[in-house]
């Protein structure tokens, strides 16, 4: 008899699964499965947008508050402003622009409470605390900072006038070409020359302003 040849045993071979699941069909990515992950992508997106809104909404901006509000602004101060032309020369334009951009038309937290104006920092008895935005390096940045505290607007304005007429510690004409500017737009480069502000665009803003609410009317004697 004739010895039978063994059989090598066949070589079981994987197939690919072709069971479906939630997220892939056939090893694809399913329509439905694509849609949902964009779906709650939106979701998280205007969740993020919402709590952005709800957190910058607790601070007063430009863009919320009224005309009607920005004129009373300019109405309450205006004679304080004079005032300090008549006695200074400081443009009663510079006053008015710097109070309504450093103190957001007066809304700010250090003009509302504590009648800061112009954002005067100041390391004498009684002054604040407070958290500021500066431009540093080419960026803004948060600091923290002690702030001047006055009784009301009027002395805010007197004490921001006798800042350019006294100058600083280190140089008592510092801020002398800011009274002696011809016109507002002097003005305005002076103050940013000088250094009243770290924001680069700091003069072009004061500019903007007194043009927008024709504030330079105030200026004629």
């Amino acid at each position: 008899m004739t010895a039978r040849k063994k059989r090598k045993p066949r070589r079981k071979v994987k197939r690919r699964s072709s069971k479906s699941g939630f997220w892939f069909e056939r090893g694809k990515l399913r329509l439905s499965s694509f849609l949902l992950v964009l779906l709650l992508g939106g979701l998280v997106f205007l969740l993020t947008l919402s709590l952005i809104g709800k957190w910058s909404s607790n601070t007063p901006t430009t863009s919320q508050i009224s005309d009607q509000q920005k004129r009373q602004f300019i109405e309450k101060i205006l004679p304080a402003a004079q005032q300090q032309q008549q006695q200074y020369h400081l443009l009663t334009s510079i006053t008015l622009a710097q109070a309504a951009l450093e103190s957001d038309w007066g809304q700010s937290e250090l003009a509302s409470k504590y009648y800061n104006l112009f954002g005067v920092k100041s390391d004498q008895p009684g002054s604040k605390l407070l958290t500021t935005s500066e431009y540093v390096n080419g960026q803004w940045i948060k600091v923290t900072a002690r702030f001047a505290v006055y009784q009301n607007w009027n002395d805010s304005i007197t004490a921001h006038t006798k800042l350019f007429v006294n100058g600083t510690a280190w140089d008592h004409q510092h801020y002398r070409a800011v009274l002696t500017a011809q016109n507002y737009q002097q003005a305005a480069q002076a103050l940013q020359q000088h250094g009243y502000a770290t924001d680069p665009g700091y003069a072009q803003k004061l500019i903007n302003l007194i043009q927008e609410y024709q504030l330079n009317k105030y200026d004629k004697q």
